[in-house]
């Protein structure tokens, strides 16, 4: 093994792996579609075609995820989620 590959070694089984997390968003029987995705754009930075898809997971599955990362920047949007009317967690 050649010293440039040892060295590279050591770097890969250095990193840290952060643990991701989920903002799930449930179905409700009150927000009308374009308050989802008009919400999912301003609080998630989603596309309009992402956040009506994902309208529609949600609509037609029950929840769906909408954002994954680290639970320091997905706690404030959770919020914003929650404050908008809508109906999501952090799992």
């Amino acid at each position: 093994m050649s010293t440039k590959e040892k060295v590279l070694e050591d770097v890969l089984l250095k990193e840290e792996t952060v643990k991701q997390h989920e903002i799930v968003l449930f179905n409700d029987e009150v927000n009308t579609f374009d308050h989802v995705i008009e919400t999912l754009m301003d609080i998630c930075d989603h596309t309009p075609h992402q956040a009506e898809q994902c309208s529609l997971i949600v609509h037609y599955n029950g929840k769906c995820t909408v954002k994954t990362g680290e639970y320091s920047d997905l706690e404030p949007r959770c919020s914003g989620l929650l404050q908008a009317g809508l109906s999501a967690e952090i799992v």
